[in-house]
Protein backbone atom coordinates (compact mmCIF):
# COMPACT_ATOMS: atom_id res chain seq x y z
CA UNK A 1 0.00 0.00 0.00
CA UNK A 2 1.22 3.53 -0.91
CA UNK A 3 0.08 5.65 2.24
CA UNK A 4 2.68 8.36 4.03
CA UNK A 5 5.83 7.83 1.73
CA UNK A 6 8.02 10.59 2.85
CA UNK A 7 9.87 10.25 -0.48
CA UNK A 8 8.01 10.56 -3.49
CA UNK A 9 9.31 8.87 -6.58
CA UNK A 10 7.11 9.48 -10.21
CA UNK A 11 5.05 7.01 -11.46
CA UNK A 12 4.48 6.15 -14.73
CA UNK A 13 1.19 5.60 -16.02
CA UNK A 14 -0.64 6.06 -19.51
CA UNK A 15 -1.71 9.98 -19.92
CA UNK A 16 -5.27 10.66 -20.61
CA UNK A 17 -7.03 14.11 -21.53
CA UNK A 18 -10.23 15.27 -21.62
CA UNK A 19 -11.41 18.84 -22.68
CA UNK A 20 -14.11 20.91 -20.78
CA UNK A 21 -16.47 23.93 -21.84
CA UNK A 22 -13.12 24.33 -24.75
CA UNK A 23 -10.96 26.13 -22.31
CA UNK A 24 -10.25 23.69 -19.51
CA UNK A 25 -8.12 20.16 -19.96
CA UNK A 26 -7.99 17.73 -17.51
CA UNK A 27 -5.31 15.47 -17.81
CA UNK A 28 -4.98 12.51 -15.47
CA UNK A 29 -1.41 11.55 -15.94
CA UNK A 30 2.23 12.50 -14.34
CA UNK A 31 2.70 15.90 -12.98
CA UNK A 32 6.52 15.78 -13.73
CA UNK A 33 5.94 15.11 -18.00
CA UNK A 34 2.27 17.05 -18.11
CA UNK A 35 3.45 20.79 -16.34
CA UNK A 36 5.76 21.86 -18.41
CA UNK A 37 3.86 21.55 -21.48
CA UNK A 38 0.94 23.10 -19.86
CA UNK A 39 2.31 26.06 -17.93
CA UNK A 40 2.15 29.27 -19.47
CA UNK A 41 5.40 31.12 -20.07
CA UNK A 42 4.92 34.06 -17.48
CA UNK A 43 4.82 34.63 -13.87
CA UNK A 44 3.84 31.75 -12.07
CA UNK A 45 2.45 31.86 -8.45
CA UNK A 46 1.42 28.98 -6.60
CA UNK A 47 -1.13 28.57 -3.71
CA UNK A 48 -0.60 25.01 -1.17
CA UNK A 49 -0.55 23.41 2.22
CA UNK A 50 2.45 23.21 3.96
CA UNK A 51 2.20 18.71 3.50
CA UNK A 52 2.49 19.93 -0.19
CA UNK A 53 5.69 22.38 0.57
CA UNK A 54 7.19 19.76 2.89
CA UNK A 55 6.57 16.83 0.15
CA UNK A 56 7.00 18.35 -3.02
CA UNK A 57 9.47 21.27 -2.18
CA UNK A 58 11.27 21.32 -5.74
CA UNK A 59 7.44 21.74 -7.22
CA UNK A 60 6.50 24.11 -4.70
CA UNK A 61 9.35 26.33 -4.38
CA UNK A 62 10.62 26.70 -7.78
CA UNK A 63 7.65 29.51 -8.00
CA UNK A 64 7.16 32.11 -5.49
CA UNK A 65 4.46 30.38 -3.16
CA UNK A 66 1.71 31.02 -0.68
CA UNK A 67 0.86 28.71 2.25
CA UNK A 68 -2.66 28.28 3.68
CA UNK A 69 -3.77 26.22 6.50
CA UNK A 70 -5.22 22.42 6.26
CA UNK A 71 -8.86 21.46 6.61
CA UNK A 72 -12.31 22.88 6.75
CA UNK A 73 -11.67 25.50 9.27
CA UNK A 74 -9.16 27.10 6.53
CA UNK A 75 -11.65 27.24 3.82
CA UNK A 76 -12.80 30.81 4.56
CA UNK A 77 -13.07 34.23 3.97
CA UNK A 78 -10.97 34.77 6.48
CA UNK A 79 -7.41 32.78 4.27
CA UNK A 80 -9.06 34.29 0.92
CA UNK A 81 -8.10 38.06 2.29
CA UNK A 82 -4.34 36.49 3.71
CA UNK A 83 -3.25 35.27 0.15
CA UNK A 84 -4.87 38.70 -1.21
CA UNK A 85 -2.44 41.02 1.37
CA UNK A 86 0.32 38.20 0.30
CA UNK A 87 -0.05 38.99 -3.68
CA UNK A 88 0.02 42.42 -3.46
CA UNK A 89 3.00 41.42 -1.32
CA UNK A 90 4.47 39.80 -3.91
CA UNK A 91 3.38 42.41 -6.41
CA UNK A 92 1.26 39.79 -8.18
CA UNK A 93 -0.91 41.47 -11.54
CA UNK A 94 -3.48 40.61 -14.61
CA UNK A 95 -0.45 38.65 -16.09
CA UNK A 96 0.45 36.25 -13.09
CA UNK A 97 -0.61 32.49 -13.40
CA UNK A 98 -2.22 31.05 -10.02
CA UNK A 99 -1.25 26.88 -9.69
CA UNK A 100 -2.44 25.72 -6.51
CA UNK A 101 -1.41 22.31 -5.54
CA UNK A 102 -3.24 19.91 -3.04
CA UNK A 103 -6.38 18.84 -2.59
CA UNK A 104 -9.91 20.10 -2.29
CA UNK A 105 -9.58 22.67 -0.07
CA UNK A 106 -6.51 24.04 -1.73
CA UNK A 107 -7.80 24.19 -5.29
CA UNK A 108 -10.64 25.49 -4.15
CA UNK A 109 -9.42 28.36 -2.10
CA UNK A 110 -6.56 28.75 -5.27
CA UNK A 111 -9.62 28.86 -7.79
CA UNK A 112 -11.49 31.56 -5.81
CA UNK A 113 -8.68 33.96 -5.18
CA UNK A 114 -7.71 33.62 -8.86
CA UNK A 115 -11.09 34.11 -10.11
CA UNK A 116 -11.79 37.43 -7.61
CA UNK A 117 -8.43 38.86 -7.79
CA UNK A 118 -8.08 42.02 -10.14
CA UNK A 119 -11.32 40.76 -11.38
CA UNK A 120 -9.77 37.36 -12.33
CA UNK A 121 -6.49 35.58 -13.35
CA UNK A 122 -5.72 32.27 -15.12
CA UNK A 123 -5.16 29.72 -12.44
CA UNK A 124 -4.91 25.86 -12.63
CA UNK A 125 -4.41 22.89 -10.66
CA UNK A 126 -2.58 19.80 -9.92
CA UNK A 127 -4.92 17.91 -7.93
CA UNK A 128 -2.64 15.31 -4.89
CA UNK A 129 -5.92 13.90 -3.49
CA UNK A 130 -8.21 11.26 -4.22
CA UNK A 131 -11.48 13.22 -3.52
CA UNK A 132 -9.74 16.16 -5.74
CA UNK A 133 -8.92 14.20 -8.67
CA UNK A 134 -12.43 12.18 -8.99
CA UNK A 135 -14.50 15.73 -7.63
CA UNK A 136 -13.34 18.95 -6.21
CA UNK A 137 -10.49 20.12 -8.50
CA UNK A 138 -12.75 19.31 -11.73
CA UNK A 139 -15.83 21.43 -12.96
CA UNK A 140 -15.17 25.22 -12.19
CA UNK A 141 -16.79 25.57 -8.92
CA UNK A 142 -14.57 27.55 -7.03
CA UNK A 143 -15.92 28.55 -3.36
CA UNK A 144 -15.17 29.33 0.38
CA UNK A 145 -17.53 27.85 3.38
CA UNK A 146 -19.09 30.72 5.82
CA UNK A 147 -20.07 30.42 9.17
CA UNK A 148 -20.01 26.41 9.17
CA UNK A 149 -22.20 26.69 5.61
CA UNK A 150 -19.87 25.19 2.97
CA UNK A 151 -19.48 26.68 -0.38
CA UNK A 152 -21.68 29.29 0.03
CA UNK A 153 -19.51 32.10 -1.25
CA UNK A 154 -18.09 31.04 -4.77
CA UNK A 155 -17.56 31.17 -8.38
CA UNK A 156 -18.20 29.30 -11.60
CA UNK A 157 -14.86 29.46 -13.51
CA UNK A 158 -13.26 27.34 -14.97
CA UNK A 159 -9.57 26.45 -14.73
CA UNK A 160 -7.41 26.24 -17.63
CA UNK A 161 -6.10 22.75 -16.77
CA UNK A 162 -6.33 20.18 -13.67
CA UNK A 163 -3.57 17.44 -13.51
CA UNK A 164 -4.15 14.08 -11.76
CA UNK A 165 -1.79 12.67 -10.63
CA UNK A 166 -2.27 8.92 -9.20
CA UNK A 167 1.24 8.59 -7.82
CA UNK A 168 1.00 11.57 -5.54
CA UNK A 169 -2.16 9.85 -4.02
CA UNK A 170 0.67 7.68 -1.88
CA UNK A 171 1.75 10.01 0.17
CA UNK A 172 -2.26 9.84 1.53
CA UNK A 173 -3.44 8.31 5.19
CA UNK A 174 -5.77 5.73 4.19
CA UNK A 175 -8.81 7.74 6.25
CA UNK A 176 -7.97 10.19 2.66
CA UNK A 177 -7.68 7.50 0.13
CA UNK A 178 -11.04 6.01 1.62
CA UNK A 179 -12.60 9.71 1.49
CA UNK A 180 -11.77 9.80 -2.07
CA UNK A 181 -13.64 6.51 -2.94
CA UNK A 182 -17.04 8.29 -1.47
CA UNK A 183 -17.22 10.34 -4.51
CA UNK A 184 -15.81 7.54 -6.85
CA UNK A 185 -18.65 5.18 -5.83
CA UNK A 186 -21.39 8.29 -5.76
CA UNK A 187 -20.05 9.11 -9.23
CA UNK A 188 -20.52 5.23 -9.91
CA UNK A 189 -24.41 5.24 -8.69
CA UNK A 190 -25.11 8.50 -10.87
CA UNK A 191 -23.72 7.22 -13.83
CA UNK A 192 -21.63 4.11 -14.49
CA UNK A 193 -23.08 0.69 -13.49
CA UNK A 194 -19.50 -1.12 -14.78
CA UNK A 195 -17.50 0.78 -13.00
CA UNK A 196 -19.97 -0.18 -9.88
CA UNK A 197 -19.53 -3.54 -10.75
CA UNK A 198 -15.76 -3.62 -10.74
CA UNK A 199 -15.84 -1.88 -7.49
CA UNK A 200 -18.02 -4.26 -6.28
CA UNK A 201 -15.52 -7.23 -7.02
CA UNK A 202 -12.88 -5.71 -6.18
CA UNK A 203 -11.70 -4.43 -2.37
CA UNK A 204 -10.42 -0.50 -1.97
CA UNK A 205 -6.69 -1.78 -1.51
CA UNK A 206 -6.66 -3.52 -5.26
CA UNK A 207 -7.08 0.60 -6.44
CA UNK A 208 -4.61 1.63 -3.62
CA UNK A 209 -1.85 -0.84 -4.52
CA UNK A 210 -2.08 -0.35 -7.94
CA UNK A 211 -1.37 3.04 -9.74
CA UNK A 212 -3.13 2.58 -13.22
CA UNK A 213 -5.93 0.39 -11.97
CA UNK A 214 -6.04 3.67 -9.83
CA UNK A 215 -5.39 5.71 -13.24
CA UNK A 216 -8.63 4.32 -14.69
CA UNK A 217 -10.46 4.50 -11.63
CA UNK A 218 -10.02 8.51 -11.89
CA UNK A 219 -10.50 8.84 -15.67
CA UNK A 220 -13.79 7.26 -15.21
CA UNK A 221 -14.97 9.54 -12.95
CA UNK A 222 -13.62 12.74 -14.79
CA UNK A 223 -14.55 11.61 -17.81
CA UNK A 224 -18.51 11.29 -16.15
CA UNK A 225 -18.55 14.61 -14.33
CA UNK A 226 -16.59 16.38 -17.20
CA UNK A 227 -19.72 15.04 -19.44
CA UNK A 228 -22.39 16.11 -17.06
CA UNK A 229 -20.30 19.62 -16.53
CA UNK A 230 -20.04 20.29 -20.64
CA UNK A 231 -23.85 19.85 -20.56
CA UNK A 232 -25.00 21.80 -17.54
CA UNK A 233 -21.97 23.97 -16.37
CA UNK A 234 -23.75 26.57 -13.80
CA UNK A 235 -25.73 23.61 -12.12
CA UNK A 236 -29.74 24.50 -13.60
CA UNK A 237 -30.10 21.01 -14.05
CA UNK A 238 -28.42 18.13 -14.38
CA UNK A 239 -25.19 19.22 -12.43
CA UNK A 240 -27.37 18.66 -9.88
CA UNK A 241 -26.76 14.84 -10.01
CA UNK A 242 -23.96 15.13 -8.82
CA UNK A 243 -25.06 16.09 -5.45
CA UNK A 244 -26.10 12.66 -4.73
CA UNK A 245 -25.81 12.44 -1.00
CA UNK A 246 -24.23 16.15 -0.26
CA UNK A 247 -27.82 17.50 1.03
CA UNK A 248 -27.30 15.23 3.68
CA UNK A 249 -23.41 14.99 4.08
CA UNK A 250 -23.00 18.67 4.23
CA UNK A 251 -25.65 18.89 7.32
CA UNK A 252 -23.55 16.06 8.52
CA UNK A 253 -20.47 18.09 8.64
CA UNK A 254 -21.91 20.92 10.18
CA UNK A 255 -23.09 19.26 13.01
CA UNK A 256 -20.20 16.75 13.28
CA UNK A 257 -16.30 18.39 12.91
CA UNK A 258 -15.09 15.14 13.68
CA UNK A 259 -16.26 13.26 10.06
CA UNK A 260 -14.65 13.83 7.07
CA UNK A 261 -16.26 14.96 3.90
CA UNK A 262 -16.09 11.26 2.08
CA UNK A 263 -17.16 9.96 5.34
CA UNK A 264 -20.01 12.09 5.22
CA UNK A 265 -20.94 11.71 1.53
CA UNK A 266 -21.02 8.19 2.13
CA UNK A 267 -23.57 8.61 5.34
CA UNK A 268 -25.68 11.10 3.00
CA UNK A 269 -25.75 8.56 0.01
CA UNK A 270 -27.44 5.73 2.39
CA UNK A 271 -29.67 8.20 3.80
CA UNK A 272 -30.94 9.08 0.34
CA UNK A 273 -31.22 5.39 -1.24
CA UNK A 274 -33.25 4.40 1.99
CA UNK A 275 -35.51 7.79 1.03
CA UNK A 276 -35.62 6.70 -2.44
CA UNK A 277 -36.75 3.06 -1.57
CA UNK A 278 -39.17 4.26 0.77
CA UNK A 279 -40.76 6.91 -2.15
CA UNK A 280 -41.08 4.06 -4.51
CA UNK A 281 -38.26 5.43 -7.15
CA UNK A 282 -35.17 2.58 -5.88
CA UNK A 283 -35.58 -1.02 -5.50
CA UNK A 284 -34.51 -2.32 -2.00
CA UNK A 285 -32.21 -5.23 -3.67
CA UNK A 286 -30.50 -2.24 -5.29
CA UNK A 287 -30.26 -0.43 -1.95
CA UNK A 288 -28.88 -2.91 -0.73
CA UNK A 289 -26.18 -2.99 -2.86
CA UNK A 290 -24.97 0.81 -2.42
CA UNK A 291 -25.09 0.08 1.08
CA UNK A 292 -22.82 -3.08 0.90
CA UNK A 293 -20.37 -1.45 -1.23
CA UNK A 294 -19.93 1.80 1.30
CA UNK A 295 -19.93 -0.75 4.10
CA UNK A 296 -17.12 -3.21 2.23
CA UNK A 297 -14.87 0.33 1.70
CA UNK A 298 -15.12 1.35 5.42
CA UNK A 299 -17.77 3.50 5.78
CA UNK A 300 -20.04 3.55 8.67
CA UNK A 301 -23.76 4.54 7.38
CA UNK A 302 -25.37 5.58 10.14
CA UNK A 303 -25.15 9.53 10.94
CA UNK A 304 -23.60 10.30 14.47
CA UNK A 305 -26.45 12.81 15.03
CA UNK A 306 -30.67 12.66 15.25
CA UNK A 307 -32.26 12.85 11.53
CA UNK A 308 -34.20 15.92 13.32
CA UNK A 309 -31.16 18.07 13.69
CA UNK A 310 -29.65 17.59 10.13
CA UNK A 311 -33.35 18.53 8.48
CA UNK A 312 -33.11 21.65 10.43
CA UNK A 313 -30.40 22.50 9.40
CA UNK A 314 -30.68 21.34 5.53
CA UNK A 315 -33.83 23.95 5.99
CA UNK A 316 -30.67 26.33 5.59
CA UNK A 317 -28.81 24.99 2.96
CA UNK A 318 -28.33 27.57 -0.40
CA UNK A 319 -29.54 24.61 -2.44
CA UNK A 320 -33.14 25.58 -1.71
CA UNK A 321 -34.24 27.67 -4.21
CA UNK A 322 -37.77 29.47 -4.11
CA UNK A 323 -38.64 27.16 -0.75
CA UNK A 324 -37.41 24.00 -2.89
CA UNK A 325 -34.98 21.84 -2.38
CA UNK A 326 -33.79 19.85 -5.20
CA UNK A 327 -32.79 16.27 -4.16
CA UNK A 328 -31.27 13.75 -5.91
CA UNK A 329 -31.97 9.96 -5.56
CA UNK A 330 -30.87 6.80 -7.05
CA UNK A 331 -33.00 5.19 -9.09
CA UNK A 332 -31.18 2.03 -9.72
CA UNK A 333 -27.16 1.64 -10.19
CA UNK A 334 -26.02 4.09 -12.71
CA UNK A 335 -29.05 6.16 -12.90
CA UNK A 336 -30.23 8.73 -10.62
CA UNK A 337 -32.22 11.62 -10.77
CA UNK A 338 -33.35 14.58 -9.07
CA UNK A 339 -36.91 15.59 -7.58
CA UNK A 340 -37.90 19.19 -6.56
CA UNK A 341 -39.56 18.61 -2.55
CA UNK A 342 -40.68 21.20 -0.18
CA UNK A 343 -38.88 21.11 2.89
CA UNK A 344 -42.27 18.81 4.73
CA UNK A 345 -41.71 16.44 1.52
CA UNK A 346 -38.57 15.68 2.06
CA UNK A 347 -38.23 15.37 5.90
CA UNK A 348 -41.13 12.62 5.41
CA UNK A 349 -38.99 10.87 3.09
CA UNK A 350 -35.75 11.15 5.53
CA UNK A 351 -37.41 10.61 8.64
Amino acid sequence: MYYICSVVEPIVVMERTVSLKGSCEIYVGSTETILPRVLPRRRVVVITDANIDRLYPDLVRRFDYVVIGHGESSKTLVTVQKVYRRFMELGVDRSTFVLGIGGGIVTDVAGFVASTYMRGLDFGFISTTLLGQVDASVGGKNGVNLNDYKNMIGTFTQPCFVISDVGMLRTLPLRELRAGMAEVIKTAVIGDRELFEYLETHSAETFFDNPETMCNVVWSCVSIKAGIVERDEREADTRRLLNLGHTMAHAIEKCAHEINHGEAVAMGIAMICDAAVKGGMLAAPDRDRIHALLEKTGFTLTAPVPTARLLREIAKDKKRSGGIINAVFPTGIGSCRVVGLTLDEFSALMG
